[in-house]
Protein backbone atom coordinates (compact mmCIF):
# COMPACT_ATOMS: atom_id res chain seq x y z
CA UNK A 1 0.00 0.00 0.00
CA UNK A 2 1.51 3.36 -0.80
CA UNK A 3 1.46 5.70 2.02
CA UNK A 4 0.49 9.56 2.00
CA UNK A 5 3.94 11.40 1.95
CA UNK A 6 4.24 14.57 3.74
CA UNK A 7 6.89 15.61 0.74
CA UNK A 8 4.27 15.57 -1.92
CA UNK A 9 0.65 16.38 -2.20
CA UNK A 10 -0.59 12.55 -0.71
CA UNK A 11 0.05 13.87 2.92
CA UNK A 12 -0.15 17.33 2.34
CA UNK A 13 -3.19 19.85 2.66
CA UNK A 14 -1.96 22.27 -0.54
CA UNK A 15 -4.92 22.89 -2.56
CA UNK A 16 -6.92 25.89 -4.31
CA UNK A 17 -6.92 27.91 -1.49
CA UNK A 18 -2.93 28.28 -1.77
CA UNK A 19 -3.23 28.72 -5.85
CA UNK A 20 -5.67 31.70 -5.61
CA UNK A 21 -3.30 33.03 -2.92
CA UNK A 22 -0.21 32.62 -5.12
CA UNK A 23 -2.25 33.92 -8.61
CA UNK A 24 -3.30 37.11 -6.54
CA UNK A 25 0.40 37.55 -5.98
CA UNK A 26 1.23 37.14 -9.36
CA UNK A 27 -1.01 39.83 -10.62
CA UNK A 28 0.06 42.64 -7.86
CA UNK A 29 3.71 42.02 -9.15
CA UNK A 30 5.28 42.85 -5.47
CA UNK A 31 7.27 39.71 -4.59
CA UNK A 32 9.28 41.15 -1.67
CA UNK A 33 8.00 41.33 1.92
CA UNK A 34 9.16 44.89 2.23
CA UNK A 35 6.53 46.11 -0.04
CA UNK A 36 3.50 43.48 0.31
CA UNK A 37 0.82 42.87 1.93
CA UNK A 38 0.92 38.64 2.38
CA UNK A 39 3.89 38.08 5.00
CA UNK A 40 2.05 41.24 7.25
CA UNK A 41 -0.72 39.75 7.19
CA UNK A 42 0.65 36.21 8.43
CA UNK A 43 2.49 37.52 11.13
CA UNK A 44 -0.63 39.23 12.60
CA UNK A 45 -2.94 35.80 11.77
CA UNK A 46 -0.07 33.70 13.45
CA UNK A 47 0.37 35.55 16.50
CA UNK A 48 -3.39 35.46 16.96
CA UNK A 49 -3.12 32.07 16.23
CA UNK A 50 -0.59 31.03 19.18
CA UNK A 51 -1.55 33.85 21.55
CA UNK A 52 1.30 35.78 21.74
CA UNK A 53 2.00 39.93 20.95
CA UNK A 54 4.56 39.35 18.23
CA UNK A 55 5.54 37.41 15.09
CA UNK A 56 7.97 37.99 12.71
CA UNK A 57 7.98 35.65 9.67
CA UNK A 58 11.67 34.33 8.22
CA UNK A 59 13.42 32.34 5.75
CA UNK A 60 13.44 28.74 7.55
CA UNK A 61 12.78 27.53 11.16
CA UNK A 62 16.90 27.77 11.43
CA UNK A 63 16.45 31.32 11.04
CA UNK A 64 13.94 31.53 13.59
CA UNK A 65 16.25 30.24 15.73
CA UNK A 66 19.14 32.62 14.79
CA UNK A 67 17.41 36.21 15.21
CA UNK A 68 16.16 34.96 18.85
CA UNK A 69 19.12 34.07 19.75
CA UNK A 70 20.79 37.53 18.07
CA UNK A 71 17.92 39.12 19.95
CA UNK A 72 20.55 37.99 23.34
CA UNK A 73 23.24 39.76 22.54
CA UNK A 74 25.62 37.74 23.12
CA UNK A 75 29.47 37.86 23.91
CA UNK A 76 32.58 35.62 22.75
CA UNK A 77 32.21 32.43 24.60
CA UNK A 78 28.91 32.76 26.60
CA UNK A 79 27.00 29.68 26.68
CA UNK A 80 23.88 28.60 25.68
CA UNK A 81 22.40 25.14 26.55
CA UNK A 82 20.63 23.08 24.55
CA UNK A 83 19.56 19.36 23.21
CA UNK A 84 21.82 16.77 21.53
CA UNK A 85 18.69 15.64 20.01
CA UNK A 86 18.16 18.47 17.41
CA UNK A 87 18.11 18.82 14.07
CA UNK A 88 22.05 21.67 13.13
CA UNK A 89 20.34 24.33 11.89
CA UNK A 90 18.64 24.62 15.51
CA UNK A 91 22.51 24.89 16.98
CA UNK A 92 25.01 26.60 14.56
CA UNK A 93 22.88 29.56 15.24
CA UNK A 94 24.45 29.68 18.26
CA UNK A 95 28.28 29.64 16.99
CA UNK A 96 27.65 32.38 14.70
CA UNK A 97 26.87 34.34 17.32
CA UNK A 98 29.67 34.02 19.18
CA UNK A 99 28.57 31.68 21.63
CA UNK A 100 28.82 28.01 22.74
CA UNK A 101 25.74 25.21 22.51
CA UNK A 102 26.03 23.29 25.85
CA UNK A 103 24.60 19.88 25.14
CA UNK A 104 22.45 18.68 28.91
CA UNK A 105 21.42 14.88 28.40
CA UNK A 106 17.71 13.90 27.36
CA UNK A 107 14.95 11.58 28.74
CA UNK A 108 15.66 8.58 26.98
CA UNK A 109 12.26 7.96 26.77
CA UNK A 110 11.02 11.58 24.97
CA UNK A 111 14.48 12.41 23.99
CA UNK A 112 13.59 15.85 25.91
CA UNK A 113 15.84 17.76 28.18
CA UNK A 114 14.51 17.90 31.74
CA UNK A 115 15.28 20.37 34.59
CA UNK A 116 18.07 17.78 35.64
CA UNK A 117 20.12 17.58 32.68
CA UNK A 118 20.23 21.19 32.42
CA UNK A 119 20.84 22.19 36.01
CA UNK A 120 23.98 19.97 35.65
CA UNK A 121 25.11 22.31 32.61
CA UNK A 122 24.76 25.40 33.85
CA UNK A 123 27.51 27.75 34.77
CA UNK A 124 28.64 31.30 35.17
CA UNK A 125 28.49 32.01 31.59
CA UNK A 126 25.01 30.19 31.07
CA UNK A 127 22.88 32.98 28.96
CA UNK A 128 20.21 31.29 28.23
CA UNK A 129 18.04 27.83 28.14
CA UNK A 130 16.71 26.72 24.51
CA UNK A 131 14.28 24.00 25.05
CA UNK A 132 12.80 22.17 22.48
CA UNK A 133 9.72 20.23 22.14
CA UNK A 134 10.85 17.08 20.10
CA UNK A 135 8.30 15.11 17.92
CA UNK A 136 5.20 17.25 19.05
CA UNK A 137 5.25 16.68 22.98
CA UNK A 138 6.29 19.87 25.12
CA UNK A 139 9.05 18.88 27.66
CA UNK A 140 7.94 18.55 31.10
CA UNK A 141 8.09 22.30 31.81
CA UNK A 142 6.86 22.99 35.58
CA UNK A 143 10.70 22.16 36.92
CA UNK A 144 12.52 24.19 33.50
CA UNK A 145 10.15 27.12 34.02
CA UNK A 146 11.54 27.54 37.56
CA UNK A 147 15.02 26.72 37.40
CA UNK A 148 15.05 29.05 34.51
CA UNK A 149 13.56 31.97 36.99
CA UNK A 150 15.80 30.96 40.01
CA UNK A 151 18.79 31.95 37.67
CA UNK A 152 17.60 34.42 35.87
CA UNK A 153 18.25 33.17 32.17
CA UNK A 154 16.14 33.53 29.48
CA UNK A 155 14.38 30.59 27.25
CA UNK A 156 13.80 30.09 23.83
CA UNK A 157 11.42 27.67 22.81
CA UNK A 158 12.32 25.63 19.75
CA UNK A 159 8.51 24.69 18.49
CA UNK A 160 9.29 23.66 15.27
CA UNK A 161 7.88 20.16 15.25
CA UNK A 162 5.43 21.34 18.02
CA UNK A 163 2.29 23.28 16.65
CA UNK A 164 -0.39 23.47 19.27
CA UNK A 165 0.91 21.23 21.44
CA UNK A 166 0.12 22.48 25.11
CA UNK A 167 1.11 22.24 28.45
CA UNK A 168 -1.26 22.56 31.18
CA UNK A 169 -3.57 23.73 28.16
CA UNK A 170 -1.36 26.15 27.13
CA UNK A 171 0.21 26.35 24.25
CA UNK A 172 3.92 25.67 23.78
CA UNK A 173 5.53 28.98 22.16
CA UNK A 174 4.13 31.05 24.99
CA UNK A 175 6.03 29.92 27.43
CA UNK A 176 9.52 31.29 27.10
CA UNK A 177 11.35 34.95 26.40
CA UNK A 178 11.19 33.96 22.38
CA UNK A 179 10.41 31.66 20.37
CA UNK A 180 10.95 29.61 16.80
CA UNK A 181 8.93 27.53 14.25
CA UNK A 182 9.29 26.07 11.10
CA UNK A 183 7.41 26.14 7.93
CA UNK A 184 9.65 23.87 6.21
CA UNK A 185 7.92 20.72 4.03
CA UNK A 186 7.20 18.48 6.86
CA UNK A 187 5.84 20.52 9.40
CA UNK A 188 2.17 20.69 10.39
CA UNK A 189 1.95 23.85 7.95
CA UNK A 190 4.44 24.48 4.85
CA UNK A 191 5.61 26.97 3.01
CA UNK A 192 8.67 24.71 1.28
CA UNK A 193 11.22 26.82 3.81
CA UNK A 194 10.12 29.16 5.95
CA UNK A 195 10.28 30.00 9.66
CA UNK A 196 8.89 32.20 12.90
CA UNK A 197 9.85 33.69 15.58
CA UNK A 198 7.69 34.99 18.48
CA UNK A 199 7.74 37.00 21.54
CA UNK A 200 5.67 39.26 24.18
CA UNK A 201 8.33 41.71 24.44
CA UNK A 202 8.16 44.11 22.03
CA UNK A 203 11.30 45.61 22.61
CA UNK A 204 12.70 42.31 21.62
CA UNK A 205 10.23 41.88 18.67
CA UNK A 206 11.49 45.31 17.32
CA UNK A 207 15.07 43.63 17.29
CA UNK A 208 13.80 39.79 15.33
CA UNK A 209 12.54 42.61 12.94
CA UNK A 210 15.80 43.97 12.56
CA UNK A 211 17.44 40.59 12.58
CA UNK A 212 15.11 39.39 9.68
CA UNK A 213 16.12 42.39 7.52
CA UNK A 214 20.18 42.74 7.78
CA UNK A 215 19.46 44.75 10.53
CA UNK A 216 18.17 48.02 8.51
CA UNK A 217 15.86 50.63 10.28
CA UNK A 218 12.34 50.32 7.97
CA UNK A 219 10.29 52.82 8.86
CA UNK A 220 13.17 55.13 10.74
CA UNK A 221 13.69 58.85 11.07
CA UNK A 222 17.18 57.87 10.37
CA UNK A 223 17.44 54.72 9.20
CA UNK A 224 21.14 52.61 9.67
CA UNK A 225 22.44 48.89 9.62
CA UNK A 226 22.67 49.27 13.87
CA UNK A 227 24.14 45.47 13.70
CA UNK A 228 25.48 43.04 12.20
CA UNK A 229 22.78 40.83 9.96
CA UNK A 230 21.61 38.65 7.42
CA UNK A 231 18.59 39.28 4.94
CA UNK A 232 15.89 36.40 6.47
CA UNK A 233 12.94 37.85 4.83
CA UNK A 234 10.34 35.61 3.81
CA UNK A 235 8.41 36.33 0.07
CA UNK A 236 5.48 37.12 -0.53
CA UNK A 237 5.00 34.12 -2.11
CA UNK A 238 5.71 31.86 0.57
CA UNK A 239 3.40 34.57 2.39
CA UNK A 240 0.32 33.90 0.49
CA UNK A 241 1.03 29.96 1.11
CA UNK A 242 1.40 30.36 4.70
CA UNK A 243 -1.68 32.55 4.66
CA UNK A 244 -3.60 29.49 3.16
CA UNK A 245 -2.10 27.00 5.20
CA UNK A 246 -2.91 28.97 8.55
CA UNK A 247 -6.59 28.71 8.60
CA UNK A 248 -6.24 24.62 8.06
CA UNK A 249 -3.82 24.23 10.78
CA UNK A 250 -6.41 23.34 13.81
CA UNK A 251 -7.47 20.71 11.34
CA UNK A 252 -4.13 19.52 10.52
CA UNK A 253 -3.50 18.97 14.34
CA UNK A 254 -6.68 17.61 14.89
CA UNK A 255 -6.38 14.83 12.53
CA UNK A 256 -2.80 13.98 13.51
CA UNK A 257 -3.75 13.42 16.68
CA UNK A 258 -6.73 11.14 15.53
CA UNK A 259 -3.87 9.39 13.58
CA UNK A 260 -1.57 8.59 16.39
CA UNK A 261 -4.67 7.84 18.74
CA UNK A 262 -5.76 4.98 16.43
CA UNK A 263 -2.48 3.90 15.67
CA UNK A 264 -1.67 3.33 19.22
CA UNK A 265 -5.01 1.61 19.88
CA UNK A 266 -3.64 -0.57 17.15
CA UNK A 267 -0.89 -1.62 18.56
CA UNK A 268 -1.13 -1.10 22.65
CA UNK A 269 -0.24 -5.21 23.12
CA UNK A 270 2.14 -5.46 20.96
CA UNK A 271 4.96 -6.81 22.98
CA UNK A 272 7.79 -4.70 23.36
CA UNK A 273 6.84 -1.46 22.26
CA UNK A 274 6.68 1.71 24.43
CA UNK A 275 4.15 4.11 22.52
CA UNK A 276 4.11 7.73 22.71
CA UNK A 277 1.17 9.81 23.64
CA UNK A 278 0.12 12.74 25.68
CA UNK A 279 1.37 13.13 29.21
CA UNK A 280 0.07 14.37 32.99
CA UNK A 281 -0.18 17.61 31.49
CA UNK A 282 0.66 17.66 28.31
CA UNK A 283 -0.48 17.43 24.80
CA UNK A 284 1.11 16.12 21.87
CA UNK A 285 0.63 17.09 18.06
CA UNK A 286 2.74 14.24 16.02
CA UNK A 287 5.17 15.94 13.62
CA UNK A 288 6.19 12.52 13.87
CA UNK A 289 5.22 8.57 16.17
CA UNK A 290 8.59 8.20 17.42
CA UNK A 291 8.16 5.14 19.85
CA UNK A 292 10.53 2.89 21.54
CA UNK A 293 11.69 -0.93 21.20
CA UNK A 294 12.99 -2.93 23.62
CA UNK A 295 15.85 -4.77 22.30
CA UNK A 296 15.30 -7.42 25.48
CA UNK A 297 12.03 -8.49 23.94
CA UNK A 298 12.42 -7.72 20.25
CA UNK A 299 15.64 -9.05 18.42
CA UNK A 300 18.17 -6.21 16.99
CA UNK A 301 15.59 -3.86 18.76
CA UNK A 302 15.39 -0.10 16.71
CA UNK A 303 17.79 -1.09 14.05
CA UNK A 304 15.95 -4.22 12.84
CA UNK A 305 12.50 -3.55 13.15
CA UNK A 306 12.75 0.03 11.47
CA UNK A 307 14.54 -2.22 8.66
CA UNK A 308 11.78 -4.46 8.19
CA UNK A 309 9.57 -2.17 8.26
CA UNK A 310 10.87 -0.01 5.26
CA UNK A 311 11.55 -3.81 3.78
CA UNK A 312 7.60 -3.21 3.74
CA UNK A 313 7.13 -0.22 2.43
CA UNK A 314 6.68 1.57 5.66
CA UNK A 315 9.30 4.36 5.54
CA UNK A 316 10.76 5.29 8.95
CA UNK A 317 13.73 6.26 10.30
CA UNK A 318 15.52 3.95 13.42
CA UNK A 319 17.74 6.16 15.65
CA UNK A 320 16.22 9.29 14.07
CA UNK A 321 19.53 11.49 13.93
CA UNK A 322 21.53 8.56 14.38
CA UNK A 323 24.21 10.46 17.00
CA UNK A 324 23.95 13.02 19.17
CA UNK A 325 25.22 16.39 17.47
CA UNK A 326 28.13 16.36 19.73
CA UNK A 327 29.85 13.70 17.63
CA UNK A 328 29.36 15.20 13.84
CA UNK A 329 32.33 16.75 12.62
CA UNK A 330 32.28 19.81 13.14
CA UNK A 331 32.05 19.37 17.28
CA UNK A 332 34.88 16.87 16.66
CA UNK A 333 37.34 19.48 15.74
CA UNK A 334 36.86 22.92 17.20
CA UNK A 335 39.86 24.27 15.19
CA UNK A 336 38.74 23.48 11.85
CA UNK A 337 36.89 26.60 11.08
CA UNK A 338 36.71 30.09 12.41
CA UNK A 339 32.85 30.18 13.15
CA UNK A 340 33.54 27.02 16.25
CA UNK A 341 36.84 28.29 17.12
CA UNK A 342 36.41 32.03 17.58
CA UNK A 343 33.62 31.39 20.14
CA UNK A 344 36.05 28.49 21.48
CA UNK A 345 39.09 30.89 22.34
CA UNK A 346 36.94 32.74 24.59
CA UNK A 347 36.17 29.81 26.53
CA UNK A 348 37.62 27.97 29.52
CA UNK A 349 36.50 24.61 27.37
CA UNK A 350 39.43 25.37 25.38
CA UNK A 351 41.66 23.77 28.35
CA UNK A 352 40.04 20.72 28.59
CA UNK A 353 40.15 17.47 26.29
CA UNK A 354 38.65 17.91 22.45
CA UNK A 355 36.21 17.55 21.71
CA UNK A 356 34.66 18.81 24.86
CA UNK A 357 31.36 16.75 24.89
CA UNK A 358 31.59 13.13 25.44
CA UNK A 359 28.70 10.55 25.31
CA UNK A 360 29.94 8.75 28.78
CA UNK A 361 28.22 11.97 29.74
CA UNK A 362 24.66 11.90 27.93
CA UNK A 363 23.89 8.21 29.06
CA UNK A 364 19.76 9.58 28.13
CA UNK A 365 20.68 10.29 24.42
CA UNK A 366 22.39 7.96 23.55
CA UNK A 367 20.08 5.33 25.13
CA UNK A 368 17.28 7.04 23.85
CA UNK A 369 18.50 6.85 19.82
CA UNK A 370 19.13 3.23 20.17
CA UNK A 371 15.63 2.47 20.90
CA UNK A 372 13.71 4.93 19.29
CA UNK A 373 11.99 4.49 15.50
CA UNK A 374 10.50 7.71 14.06
CA UNK A 375 7.30 6.79 12.29
CA UNK A 376 5.98 9.58 9.86
CA UNK A 377 2.60 10.48 9.86
CA UNK A 378 0.31 12.83 8.91
CA UNK A 379 -2.81 14.42 8.69
CA UNK A 380 -4.11 12.45 5.16
CA UNK A 381 -3.80 8.79 6.53
CA UNK A 382 -6.84 6.88 6.25
CA UNK A 383 -7.96 3.73 8.58
CA UNK A 384 -7.08 1.87 6.14
CA UNK A 385 -3.39 3.06 6.24
CA UNK A 386 -3.49 3.22 9.68
CA UNK A 387 -4.63 -0.48 9.97
CA UNK A 388 -2.19 -1.47 7.27
CA UNK A 389 0.96 0.33 9.14
CA UNK A 390 0.15 -1.28 12.53
CA UNK A 391 -0.06 -4.65 10.32
CA UNK A 392 3.55 -3.87 9.44
CA UNK A 393 4.99 -3.21 12.88
CA UNK A 394 2.89 -6.01 14.21
CA UNK A 395 4.21 -8.65 11.98
CA UNK A 396 7.85 -7.31 11.70
CA UNK A 397 7.74 -7.45 15.98
CA UNK A 398 6.72 -11.00 15.40
CA UNK A 399 9.41 -12.34 13.55
CA UNK A 400 11.67 -10.62 15.77
CA UNK A 401 10.37 -11.88 18.91
CA UNK A 402 12.85 -13.32 21.37
CA UNK A 403 11.55 -16.77 22.52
Amino acid sequence: MQLPSDGDQSGRTLGPEEVARLAAVIERGTLNSTRGVEVDEFERGFADWLGTGHAVACASGSAAVHVCIQTLGLRAGDEIITTPITDMGALTPILYEGGIPVFADVDPKTLNVTAETVAAQLTARTKAIIVTHLFGLPCEFDAILALAKEHDLPIIEDCAQAYGATWRGQKVGTFGTLAAFSLQQGKHITTGEGGIATTNDPILARRLFLAVNKAWGYGDAKPDHYFPALNYRLSELQGAVANAQLPKLNDVIAKRRAVAAALREQLTDVAGLDLPGDTEHATHTWWKFAFGVDADVIDGGAVELGGRMRAAGVACAPRYVQKPAFECELFQDWSKSSVTAMPLAHSPRRDGPMPPFSRADYPGAVAGLERVVVLPINERYTDAHIAHVASVIRESVGALARA
